[in-house]
């Protein structure tokens, strides 16, 4: 059966030879071969993520009929085993410029949150030996800011699995947004250097810091309200205290467990606290959509380039498809189609009439000002 071919045309929109050209360029890697280009490579990493194929065989069997070049899945695995994974990181830093509105945006809005957390890609021990994690097992993490605004992700970091959360944590930072982060990203020092860089931030304290110097803030009760308290302090033992008061606020969850959270907003409800943690949600979200919809846990190789490669260009298929949705989604309000299953009749080539010509004008605009914009230049 021959597969639709709208994602390979939007990969070739958004990603351009050019494109492709000044990435290599920027990292050095020599583009030379006359078949497996990186181009070819990218676009067949891409869809096997998109469709969900299992492997380099799989991707060489059923690529053609989906609009891709012939290839031998050999020469594909030979490739990836050589092509440095910065490459394809740099393809979904691209593509996240190009489709998130919120990593191209110039000021910070009030509120704005930025989720972050990470997910752990596991397989048995032989097939990754670089990336032990626990017993018999290896695993991979990446690291994630994630607009909730946007519903897609704004950066990334890679690690193998033992990589301490907190630290990494540091590096996806940006004064843009509010941080929301869990107890994993909690330090005092870290807290305090957030202050001081006026960076916002709303994150879950460790059930074992002690509050010292209390002191309640007026608020005023709501019904119904989940709040137990609000108060400022400094968080620490008298050997290690943090040296500037923060506020704190304590919620219960559905459940009836308390939760704490430090923040540095001072001028927003605690129910809006509560809120924005509460707000973490998505990412899990998100981190369970790929898992479920971008085949993220079949790993085709077995190299540390391999595996990046194919996590990146996973990434890189679910900034697209969703940017997709969302642009039709726009045009086509009713009838109603989720993200899942726009997803499914996508690549199937089976979805309502309204939506196929909302998304080929979409692609049909697209192409146009690239055109445009091209010709400025010429």
């Amino acid at each position: 059966m021959i597969k639709n071919t709208t994602f390979l045309k939007l990969i070739q929109t958004i990603l351009t030879d050019d494109d492709i050209k000044e990435i290599a360029q920027d990292l050095g890697i020599d583009d030379a071969s006359n078949k497996v280009t990186l181009r070819t490579v990218t676009e067949y990493m891409m869809m096997s993520a998109a469709h969900g194929w299992t492997g380099y065989r799989d991707a060489a069997d059923v690529g053609p009929a989906a609009g891709l070049i012939q290839l031998n899945h050999s020469s594909l695995s030979k490739k990836l085993k050589e092509l440095d994974y910065h490459f394809m990181k740099k393809v979904f830093e691209h593509i996240v410029h190009r489709c998130n509105r919120a990593a191209r945006r110039k000021m910070k809005l009030a509120n704005s949150l930025l989720l972050i957390d990470s997910t752990t890609i596991t397989a048995g021990k032989s097939r990754l030996p670089w990336a032990v994690y626990h017993g018999e097992r290896s695993g991979v993490k990446l690291h994630v800011s994630y607009s909730p605004e946007t519903e897609m992700p704004v950066g990334v970091v890679e690690t193998t699995g033992l990589k301490h959360d907190g630290p990494i944590g540091e590096q996806l930072a940006d004064k843009r947004f509010v941080l929301v982060e869990d107890r994993a990203y909690f330090a005092i020092k870290r807290l305090d250097g957030f202050r001081q860089n006026r960076q916002d931030f709303v994150i879950r304290i460790k059930e074992n810091v002690e509050l010292s110097h209390v002191k309640s803030l007026q608020r005023q009760r709501l019904a119904g309200s989940n709040i137990t308290r609000d108060i400022t302090c400094r968080l620490g033992t008298e050997q290690s205290r943090s040296e500037k008061r923060h506020r704190i606020v304590l919620f219960t969850d559905d459940e009836g467990h308390e939760i704490r959270v430090v923040t540095s907003l001072m001028d927003v409800s605690a129910e809006d606290i509560a809120a924005m943690y509460k707000a973490r949600w998505n990412i899990e979200s998100f981190f369970r959509w790929i898992k479920q919809n971008l085949n993220v846990p079949t790993l085709f190789g077995t190299t540390e380039n391999a595996v990046y490669t194919q996590l990146y260009a996973a990434l890189a298929a679910y900034v697209l498809l969703k940017w997709l949705h969302q642009q039709a989604k726009r045009a086509v309000p009713k009838p109603a189609l989720s993200f899942v299953g726009f997803q499914r009749l996508l690549l199937q080539g089976a979805m309502p009439i309204q939506w196929r010509a909302a998304v080929a004008e979409f692609l049909y605009q697209k192409r146009t000002c690239h055109r445009i914009s091209l010709s400025n230049f010429g």
